[in-house]
């Protein structure tokens, strides 16, 4: 459903008030024991293990696609009664050319392989060839593609343009999941990144992310606010639920629960489930292992021993 941009042009944005509802959420919120344990293992179910990196190997993405299947040590799995459990992470997310090596590692489990595509991180590259990258990745086995906007279009207010090229975006995809990435920390004003998450919606994403991870100024959570304020719009408007993905910066267990408490606030449950909600964050998975492993010891192992290698 195409809405008018003008039916959310003047949305106005108070800066001040986000920033103050972003702080209440760690402050008012707080998780002990075997609740925060829960919290964190439903984080690691989320979040899209990712290597994007300009020396990225196959084997790397073999490592990292093993973490994936197991993202838990046996000793945490078994302290936590959870032995049995199959846990995951939600995807796997690496360059295009790094698809066929994470499509045959995943092979035989239901994770997805995600691909960053479209002339990622700048995406300053003509539409035809972004669009070519897509449809490469996608033959290569991804089931999700990680767009970039083009911030020019946001900054001088060129709504249509945005439409155009994400709408063109989402068709390349076919029945691959379409993450489309604002870049917020490009975009200069909340008021910008509430209006840039409406149009990519419209267009046809599957889900909005706040940052390639690049930028000077990744995922926050007052902005995190802003797109999650524009999910619950969007729905209200059109009764279709879009997912979200925060990425870029975070990097301990605590963000991995102040997020889940945004989504859980602002949206309720089911924006709780990878389905709806990831975590574009490979180094949190480190702090969430390594605090697990304190929930079962009662001790703190060196943050180093449970880095992704």
């Amino acid at each position: 459903m195409k809405l008018s941009p003008e039916m959310f042009e003047g949305h106005a944005v108070n800066r001040s008030a986000a920033e103050r509802r972003a702080a209440s959420l760690g402050a008012r919120r707080s998780v002990k024991k075997q609740w925060q344990a829960a919290w964190l293992l439903n984080a690691i179910r989320c979040i899209d293990l990712t290597t994007l990196a300009g020396d990225d190997t196959a084997e790397r993405v073999r490592r990292l696609c093993a973490k994936a299947r197991r993202p838990l040590a046996a000793h945490i799995m078994d302290g936590l009664g959870i032995s049995g459990m199959t846990l995951t992470t939600g995807a796997v997310c690496v360059y295009p050319t790094m698809v066929p090596h994470a499509v045959k590692a995943l092979r035989g489990t239901d994770i997805p392989v995600a691909s960053v595509a479209t002339g990622f991180p700048a995406g300053l590259m003509p539409l035809k060839l972004r669009l070519e990258e897509i449809r490469y990745a996608v033959a290569e086995g991804a089931a999700e593609i990680d767009i970039v906007i083009t911030r020019e279009h946001v900054l001088n207010g060129n709504w249509s343009a945005l439409y155009d090229e994400v709408s063109a975006m989402r068709e390349a995809c076919g029945e691959a999941h379409l993450k489309a990435i604002l870049a917020t920390g490009d975009l200069q004003t909340l008021r910008n990144v509430y209006s840039a998450s409406m149009i990519a919606m419209q267009a046809g994403a599957d889900f909005i992310k706040t940052s390639t991870g690049k930028e000077g100024v990744n995922a926050t959570i007052p902005v995190s606010l802003v797109m999650v304020r524009a999910l619950r719009d969007y729905l209200d408007a059109t009764g279709h639920s879009v997912g979200f993905k925060p990425a870029g910066g975070m990097r301990s267990a605590k963000d991995a629960l102040n997020w889940q408490f945004l989504m859980k606030e602002e949206l309720g449950r089911d924006w709780l489930e990878p389905t709806l909600f990831r975590l574009g964050a490979s180094s949190m998975l480190g702090d969430i292992e390594r605090q697990l492993e304190h929930n079962v010891t009662g001790r703190y192992a060196a943050s180093s021993r449970h880095a992704l290698a």
